[in-house]
């Protein structure tokens, strides 16, 4: 079986919130993609529950193109503690800080059911399962602790786009 870098990771070493490159892949005609770790809660000490972490998904899916261009996909982990960012090109985990960091702030501050894409029957499947009160909450509880973006230290990132 091949070996997920994910899975190699020291989940006790990194500092969450936090911003990831975990890694940069080259196609066969040279076109890039990245893949990120946007971890937003410490793993193994919390997991954000999953009708909050639905909806930040889909206000994050709509957000993050809004900020950064090229995103492919933006999915949630399975253990609930973040986001793999998926982008074509080259970014700098700084400026994808920026976006989450700005995206964050919009689910916490004004976002209303409005914003949030996909939460009725025909648009998504589980429709019943989702939470904007959990969302800004977890939203504002992340903001305040502060997103780095190296996973090791905490350079908080102090701008927003």
């Amino acid at each position: 079986m091949a070996k997920v870098e994910s899975f190699t990771l020291d989940h006790t070493k990194v500092k969450a919130p936090y911003v990831r490159l975990i890694t940069t892949e080259s196609g066969a005609k040279g076109d890039e993609i990245q893949n990120y770790d946007l971890r937003l809660v410490q793993p193994n000490e919390n997991a954000i529950p999953t009708a909050g972490l639905h909806t930040i998904e889909h206000m994050l899916a709509g957000l993050l193109r809004d900020r950064l261009d090229g995103v492919i996909d933006c999915s949630p982990f399975g253990c609930r503690t973040g986001f793999h960012l998926i982008l074509w090109g080259r970014h700098k985990p700084e400026d994808v800080a920026a976006a989450l960091k700005g995206s964050l702030e919009f689910i916490a501050g004004p976002a209303t059911w409005d914003d949030v894409q996909g939460t009725d029957i025909t648009s998504c499947g589980n429709y019943r399962d989702h939470s904007l009160f959990s969302a800004k909450e977890w939203c504002k509880k992340i903001l305040e602790e502060g997103i780095s973006s190296d996973p090791f230290e905490r350079h908080v990132v102090t701008t927003s786009l």
